[in-house]
């Protein structure tokens, strides 16, 4: 299996010029990127949903769950991300273990998982900013906020269909231009972003704790229904499943190596720090919402916060939760991005995918050609093609690139013991085997239309492989 050599890996983190990511991210902005991502509007409408139909108030037990089983991956991806600190996360580390091809796999996916995420979220982001203005009176028309192939029926009952989902298209856009600037100007908008949504969520910490109502924990644990995943144990291993989905966030941090000041040091920092923040977040917020409110009221809400926040005298806090939504939709959408053209960056360097993906803007020092290919594509997408379609954004290219990564931390450890870690998984190899399990565990309960659209791409891509990639790898051509 053709694999590409560390010592070459090294020498493209030190490269120094016009070709070369410039490095600008410090620890403290590497987990500013974790949290923008990990929280988004899925703390504001998961947590209902696991504690509803499947945990109960005991939703804490399932995010301290899921958090462990990421925890196992992201030990594994701060080893490779001090080892090999370039752009590509969980494909750079694949090419270095597993070879060429498997690398091409989990690359090709993990753009997948980045684009369909960013249009989703862009095209929920315009549903909830309409939500927010239109109660101050401000209203947009239909056509210009619903794709072709969706309808609205109107007060009046006159069905009006949608021509452009406009909004959606727009934050692509713009956050796409605030990339090509250079990620310390993205750091920066990220760092404003992230702290407005803490800010929001400190708030709701701060004001409901006072309002919670001791009955609402009673019983913690519901007894299960007699169906498996509705409460009792297994309703928290349900809920866990769930939930992992907010805690993927650390995958993004290390497609930022190339661009992170003193890697070794600030990938761990960045990876691991970002999860223990929003680990303690979440388990503290989700402990008091379901203490405002009994969590058989969350039941087919999409708004459960909402719903505790009427047990309170703050209702403008309401208002406030949109905004944090907004907020954390658009931090999501700017991470979304950026991880995937640092992919294709990292893809089209070792030759797999044409040059233009590669090409460095003169002055930002930054791939701006592939983030404009990509935001005409995800825009159009996200314009043109009904959410219903695009699909809620799932984590089985984030599973399947983790297991690869505690995998290949395995491989890594036989095959070069003596390699410099600056940073080395602890437990070798009790973690990564931990890892493997846990994520394939989560993998296997996923829904069967995400296992068909993994397929396709992959078969998209694969034949990509064989009829460029291949015959254009830069590491082929060299051990020829």
């Amino acid at each position: 299996m053709l694999k590409k050599p560390l010592e070459r890996l090294l020498q493209e983190a030190e490269e120094n010029n016009t070709h070369s990511l410039k490095r600008t991210l410090n620890g403290f902005n590497l987990i500013l990127i974790g949290i923008g991502i990990i929280i988004g509007a899925g703390l504001f409408s998961l947590t209902g949903i696991a504690a509803a139909n499947h945990a109960g108030p005991a939703v804490t037990i399932s995010f301290a769950i899921a958090a462990l089983g990421c925890a196992f991956a992201a030990l594994c991806y701060a080893e490779f991300a001090s080892m090999i600190p370039i752009a590509g996360s969980a494909y750079t580390y694949s090419y270095a273990t597993m070879g060429e091809f498997f690398a091409w796999v989990i690359g090709w996916d993990l753009v997948l998982e980045y684009s369909v995420g960013a249009a989703t979220v862009a095209i929920s982001w315009s549903q909830y900013l309409l939500k927010f203005l239109s109660s101050y009176g401000i209203h947009f028309p239909p056509q210009l906020v619903y794709s072709p192939f969706e309808s609205v029926t109107l007060a009046n009952g006159e069905v009006v269909h949608g021509i452009i989902n406009l909004p959606a298209a727009l934050i692509v856009i713009l956050i796409s231009m605030v990339l090509i600037k250079g990620t310390k100007g993205s750091a920066l908008m990220n760092a404003i972003v992230v702290s407005l949504k803490v800010g929001v969520v400190l708030v709701f910490i701060t004001l409901g704790v006072h309002y919670i109502n001791p009955e609402n924990y009673i019983p913690y644990i519901p007894n299960n229904t007699g169906t498996f995943g509705e409460f009792g144990w297994t309703g928290i291993l349900r809920g866990a499943g769930i939930v992992f989905f907010v805690f993927i966030g650390f995958d993004a941090v290390s497609t930022a190596a190339q661009e992170a000041k003193q890697p070794q040091r600030n990938m761990p920092i960045g990876i691991l720090g970002s999860l223990i923040v929003c680990t303690v977040l979440f388990m503290v917020f989700s402990h008091v919402m379901t203490g405002m409110a009994n969590y058989t009221e969350f039941k087919g809400s999409a708004a459960p916060v909402a719903i505790a926040i009427e047990k309170t005298p703050f209702k403008w806090l309401s208002q406030a939760i949109i905004l944090a939504i907004l907020i954390g939709y658009t931090s999501v959408i700017l991470v979304d991005l950026m991880a995937q053209s640092r992919i294709f960056y990292s893809m089209s360097r070792d030759g797999l995918l044409p040059k233009v993906f590669s090409e460095i803007h003169p002055k930002f020092r930054t791939p701006w050609k592939s983030n404009i290919l990509f935001a005409a594509f995800i825009s159009l997408f996200a314009a043109f093609v009904p959410i219903t379609v695009v699909g809620e954004m799932t984590s089985i290219g984030t599973l399947l690139a983790f297991v690869i990564v505690c995998a290949g931390v395995l491989i890594m450890r036989k095959t070069m013991p003596d390699a410099p870690r600056s940073f080395k998984t602890p437990l070798v190899p009790l973690v990564p085997i931990l890892g493997i399990l846990t994520c394939v565990g989560m993998m296997v309960f996923l829904p069967l239309d995400t296992w068909i659209r993994l397929f396709a791409w992959m078969a998209i891509g694969i034949l990509i492989y064989f009829t460029y990639g291949k015959k254009h790898s830069l590491v082929r051509k060299q051990q020829q």
